[in-house]
C-alpha cells in the first residue's frame, strides 16, 4: 500500500471519529417521535420528526425556554426576561436511550438551569423539565418551558375570562393545549393552572409562579409534553390518548345517587338510609343492576355553629360523628359512602367561613383561601381522615367560586403568595367587579396556581390512602385535562345545577346547549367522558315510559363516565323504576366506547338535529335528538370523525323502540345513516360486529 494513501485515509478516519465522539447534536427517540438538540451556539432543539405521520419539525426561533425574573412580583421595573439563548452550554448531565440532560449557566444573574428529556420505549410523546438554581436570592415570576417558532402551531382555546363577577362567565384559559395543523404534534404543561398561548406563530408553554428562588435552593419545574399523532385532522384524538395515559385513575363507571334533589339540606342519616335501601331494592335486588358505586349525602350534614378552629368539616347531630350508620347502610346494599364538601366554604357551609373570619383564618370575602396555610392543613387532615375512614367519593363544590362569583387572593404575602401592589388594588373586596378587568388577570392567575397547587397535594395523598378513592371538583374550578392527574371529573362549570325547561325536550336543549357552547363552540379541550353534568334527574311521576326513556338514553349518551342519579325515590313508579334499571344496564353495556365519546351535529339551541357518539374497534353507539317542532332527516357518515375506525362492518340495534327500521341491519365504516326524526323525538342505535 502506498504509505502516503495509508497515511491520508488513517487521518481521515481520526478526523471522522473525532467529529462523532464531540458532536453539538443530541436525539432521543422511539418509534414514534424523535427531538434534536444542539449545544453548539444557541442551546435549543433543531429538530422534532413525527414517525407517525411521516412529519419533520424545524422549530425557527432557536428558543428552548424562556424565564421571567424579577426582585419581587410588587416591584415594578424589576423584571428581566431570559430566554435560553442568554445561557451558555456547560455539560451534557445524562444522555441515554430514554433520558438527556444538559447544564446551562448565565452568569450575569447566577443562574444554573439543568435542562432534561424523557421518552419511554412505548410512548408518542417526550416530557421535559428543568431545574432551576440560584447564587442568589431571586423570584421567578413565568416560566415557558417551551417558547417553539412552528409555521403550523395555533390554539384551539382561545377563550379567558378570569372574572369575579358574571353569570356563566368563568372560562380561566388554564391548562389548555396548543396543537399543529400540518405536522399533528400537541404540546402543553403537566400542570392544570398553566397558560399556554400562541403569538405570530410562537407557541408558549409555561406558568406563572412567583416565587422567591433563595440561594442555593433548587426548583424543579412541571413537565411540559411534546406529542404526535398520525394525522393533524384527528389530533384531538391523539392528545387525548395521552391523558388518558397519565390520568392518576383508569376511566371508570361510577353510578351512584345523590341525595340533594330528593331531600336538600333537610337530609338525615334515616331518610338517607330509606333512600339507600329503596333504590337498592328497586334497582339492583328486583331488577338486577349492578350495585351502585356509592350513595352520597349532599349538603346538609356539615355542624356549620360548631367550632372548626381544631378540626374543620364537622358533623352535625343528623348523623353519627364518623357517619357509621350511614356507612352501615350503603354496606348493606354493596356499595360505599360519599360526601359532598366545599373548600371554600360556600353554599351551606358559609357560616363557618364567617366564624373564621373572626378568628383571623385565612378568609378572601366571604369564603376561605385555598391557598392559606392554617385553613389548607385543616382542610387536608380532614379529607385524608374521611378517606382513612372509609368515604369513596368526595364532590368538591365551589373551590375559587361558584357559577354567578369567584373570589381571589389580593393581599396574601403574609402567607406566600405572590401580589403586585402597583396595581393599586387597595380597597377592593375579593369578588370586586373592577377585578374582572383584564389588567388583573396576572394577579388573579398567580392566586389560581397557589390553590390549585395546594389542592393537588390534597389529592395526591388521598390517592395514597385509597387508590380507588373518586374525586369529583365541581362549582368553581376549570376544565383543565391535566386535572385528570389528579382527580376523576370536573363539573362542566358555566351552567346551573338543575337543566331549566317545562318539558325534557327544553331540558336537554339547556343541558345540551351548554355542551355545544363549551365542546363545539369554544373547542375546550377535555374529554366529555370526564365531566360531571349534574343528571339524570327524575323527581316526579306521571311522564310517560316513552318520554322518559328517550330523556334518559339521551343523557346517558353524553359518554360521561360519571351518572349521579338525582331521584325523589319515594315519588318514582314500578315504570320509572324500569325505565331507569334498563337505562343503566345499557349505559354498563356501552361503557367501553365512552372514552372515545363526543358530540356530532348541530346547535341544539338553533333546533339543530345532534346527538353523541363513542366507539371502540368492537362498535359503538350514536343517538340523535331533534329539538324542532319539525320531521327532520339527519345524515351522518361513519367515518373517524365521528369515531369509526374499524373496517368491520356492524349490526345494529336499539334499545328503544322507535327506530326499528334499522333493527338487525348492517352498515360499515364510510357508510351514509339516515335517520328521520319527529319534533322533539330521541334515537338511539347500537352497533356491533
Amino acid at each position: 500500500m502506498n504509505k502516503h494513501f495509508s497515511f491520508t485515509v488513517g487521518l481521515l478516519m481520526m478526523v471522522i471519529s473525532t467529529a462523532f465522539s464531540n458532536s453539538t447534536n443530541y436525539t432521543i427517540e422511539n418509534n414514534f417521535i424523535s427531538r434534536s438538540i444542539s449545544t453548539d451556539g444557541n442551546f435549543r432543539t433543531v429538530e422534532i420528526a413525527n414517525k407517525l405521520a411521516g412529519k419533520v419539525l424545524k422549530p425557527n426561533n432557536s428558543i428552548e425556554f424562556k424565564l421571567r425574573i424579577s426582585k419581587g412580583t410588587h416591584i415594578e421595573g424589576s423584571d428581566v426576561i431570559l430566554t435560553s439563548k442568554d445561557f451558555s452550554f456547560k455539560k451534557v448531565i445524562t444522555n441515554s436511550s430514554n433520558k438527556m440532560g444538559f447544564l446551562l449557566n448565565n452568569k450575569t444573574h447566577g443562574l444554573w438551569v439543568e435542562v432534561f428529556y424523557e421518552l419511554e420505549k412505548d410512548d408518542f410523546y417526550i416530557k421535559k423539565y428543568l431545574v432551576i438554581k440560584s447564587d442568589k436570592a431571586v423570584t421567578i415570576e413565568r416560566i415557558d418551558l417551551e417558547v417553539v417558532g412552528l409555521e403550523d402551531i395555533y390554539q384551539p382555546y382561545k377563550m379567558k375570562q378570569i372574572t369575579s363577577q358574571g353569570p356563566a362567565k368563568w372560562r380561566p384559559g388554564l391548562g389548555q393545549p396548543l396543537y399543529t395543523t400540518k405536522s399533528a404534534t400537541f404540546w402543553g404543561i403537566e400542570f392544570p393552572a398553566a397558560y399556554n398561548y400562541v403569538i405570530e406563530g410562537e407557541g408558549y408553554c409555561g406558568y406563572q409562579w412567583g416565587k422567591e428562588l433563595k440561594n442555593g435552593d433548587a426548583y424543579t419545574t412541571y413537565k411540559a409534553v411534546l406529542g404526535v399523532g398520525d394525522n393533524s385532522e384527528f389530533i384531538q384524538d391523539s392528545f387525548f390518548n395521552y391523558i388518558d395515559r397519565i390520568r392518576i385513575r383508569p376511566l371508570r363507571l361510577q353510578v351512584q345517587y345523590n341525595s340533594w334533589f330528593d331531600f336538600g339540606q333537610g337530609v338525615t342519616k334515616e331518610n338517607f338510609g330509606k333512600s339507600v335501601a329503596k333504590i337498592n331494592d328497586e334497582l339492583v335486588v328486583k331488577r338486577k343492576v349492578d350495585p351502585l358505586k356509592a350513595y352520597v349525602i349532599d349538603d346538609g350534614w356539615q355542624d356549620v355553629h360548631a367550632d372548626w378552629k381544631d378540626k374543620t368539616w364537622k358533623v352535625n347531630k343528623k348523623f353519627n360523628p364518623t357517619f357509621s350508620t350511614s356507612i352501615s347502610n350503603v354496606t348493606a346494599a354493596n356499595s360505599s359512602l360519599g360526601l359532598w364538601l366545599s373548600p371554600g366554604c360556600l353554599f351551606g357551609a358559609q357560616p363557618a367561613a364567617k366564624n373564621y373570619k373572626e378568628q383571623g383564618l385565612e378568609t378572601l370575602g366571604n369564603w376561605m383561601s385555598m391557598a392559606g396555610p392554617q385553613y389548607m392543613q385543616l382542610l387536608e387532615d380532614r379529607m385524608v381522615e374521611f378517606t382513612k375512614e372509609g368515604i369513596t367519593y368526595f364532590k368538591l363544590d365551589g373551590i375559587f367560586g361558584h357559577l354567578n362569583t369567584r373570589e381571589f387572593e389580593l393581599n396574601g404575602q403574609q402567607y406566600g403568595i405572590p401580589y403586585m401592589s402597583q396595581l393599586d388594588t387597595e380597597g377592593f373586596t375579593a369578588n370586586d367587579i373592577r377585578l374582572n378587568d383584564p389588567i388583573y388577570d396576572e394577579l388573579k392567575s398567580y392566586y389560581l396556581v397557589a390553590g390549585t397547587e395546594r389542592l393537588m397535594e390534597i389529592f395526591k395523598k388521598q390517592h395514597e390512602i385509597n387508590p380507588e378513592v373518586y374525586v369529583v371538583i365541581s362549582n368553581g374550578a376549570y376544565l383543565s385535562p391535566w386535572w385528570l392527574q389528579y382527580i376523576d371529573a370536573i363539573w362542566m362549570i358555566n351552567a346551573g345545577d338543575a337543566a331549566g325547561g317545562s318539558n325534557r325536550t327544553e331540558e336537554l336543549v339547556y343541558r345540551d346547549g351548554v355542551y355545544y357552547d363549551t365542546w363545539i363552540t369554544e373547542k375546550t379541550q377535555f374529554p366529555i367522558n370526564s365531566v360531571f353534568n349534574h343528571e339524570p334527574k327524575k323527581t316526579s311521576t306521571g311522564e310517560s315510559k316513552e318520554a322518559f326513556s328517550q330523556y334518559l338514553w339521551m343523557n346517558l349518551s353524553r359518554g360521561t363516565g360519571f351518572i349521579e342519579l338525582y331521584v325523589k325515590t319515594e315519588k318514582l313508579s314500578d315504570d320509572d323504576w324500569d325505565v331507569l334499571a334498563e337505562g343503566l344496564k345499557w349505559s354498563q353495556d356501552v361503557f367501553p366506547y365512552f372514552k372515545k365519546s363526543r358530540m356530532h351535529g348541530g346547535n341544539p339551541k338553533s333546533n339543530e338535529v345532534y346527538g353523541y357518539t363513542g366507539w371502540n374497534k368492537n362498535g359503538g353507539y350514536i343517538s340523535f335528538h331533534n329539538p324542532s317542532e319539525k320531521v327532520k332527516t339527519y345524515q351522518v357518515k361513519l367515518d373517524r370523525t365521528l369515531g369509526v375506525t374499524s373496517n368491520k362492518r356492524y349490526i345494529i340495534s336499539s334499545p328503544l323502540k322507535n327506530a326499528n327500521e334499522w333493527v338487525e341491519k348492517k352498515i360499515g365504516k364510510e357508510d351514509i345513516l339516515t335517520v328521520d326524526l319527529k319534533p322533539g323525538e330521541v334515537k338511539v342505535l347500537n352497533f356491533k360486529n
